[in-house]
């Protein structure tokens, strides 16, 4: 059950891609970064993943970006989360003890709340790998408004509910429908952050030595490339 759900997501994003890319000089490879290999001689320019990157193998992602990209090329990669603002929806806050009492969350109290701004960086990550310098660090927040069963289809798209229990998603989307459709709008706000990270590439007789080159300037970071 949990496989086919998995496996439907899957097909679904290859068909979104084609579509979107129709008319477009692109190559579409449906399978595991850490086991694909680029064609001999065949170098990038730039490897790049939204809301992708953490679910790589960390033993493998670092490499194998290297060894896809041209010399000086660039690695860049962000993952969107959901950030909590001051002025945010309380809706997720009372939503919380249903999360808890169907066992796919914690209790309001000791959840995790990110704040805007505070996302983890990951650019000591990134250098300690020794194959990539950080030339680029930004933080990104926006607010997205979602209808009923819009913010339905969106939950519908995130790992940990296309894995749960279907008595659990449907208790839980029952609770979530009727919260909002109380409101006189019928909507919830949902705050989303991100920090995108690029990297260069460095080269084989440039990595001893390598400075990390990093001006600090509010909730950005970033130098020259």
């Amino acid at each position: 059950m949990k496989s086919s759900a998995f496996n439907r997501r899957v097909r679904y994003g290859r068909e979104a891609a084609r579509q979107n890319l129709v008319g477009l000089d692109v190559n579409i490879i449906n399978g595991n970064f850490e086991e694909w290999q680029p064609e001999a001689g065949n170098g990038y320019d730039l490897v790049f993943a939204a809301t992708a990157w953490n679910w790589i193998d960390p033993e493998v992602r670092y490499k194998k970006a290297w060894q896809a990209l041209h010399p000086g090329g660039h690695l860049a990669f962000w993952n969107a989360n959901h950030v909590f603002a001051d002025e945010g929806d309380p809706f997720f806050h009372e939503i919380q003890d249903v999360y808890y009492e169907i066992g796919e969350g914690k209790r309001v109290e000791n959840n995790d709340w990110p704040r805007v701004g505070e996302l983890q960086e990951q650019a000591d990550e990134i250098e300690s790998s020794g194959l990539f310098q950080v030339v680029h660090l930004r933080h990104f927040d926006w607010e997205r408004i979602y209808h009923v069963e819009e913010y339905i289809k969106l939950l519908e798209t995130f790992s940990g509910h296309i894995l749960m229990e279907e008595w659990k998603r449907n208790k839980l989307y029952n609770e979530i429908r009727v919260r909002l459709n109380k409101r006189p709008d019928q909507i919830v706000r949902r705050h989303w952050g991100a920090v995108l990270h690029v990297a260069r590439r460095i080269d084989r007789g440039k990595r001893e030595g390598s400075a990390k080159k990093i001006m600090q300037g509010g909730d950005e970071s970033c130098s020259d490339f």
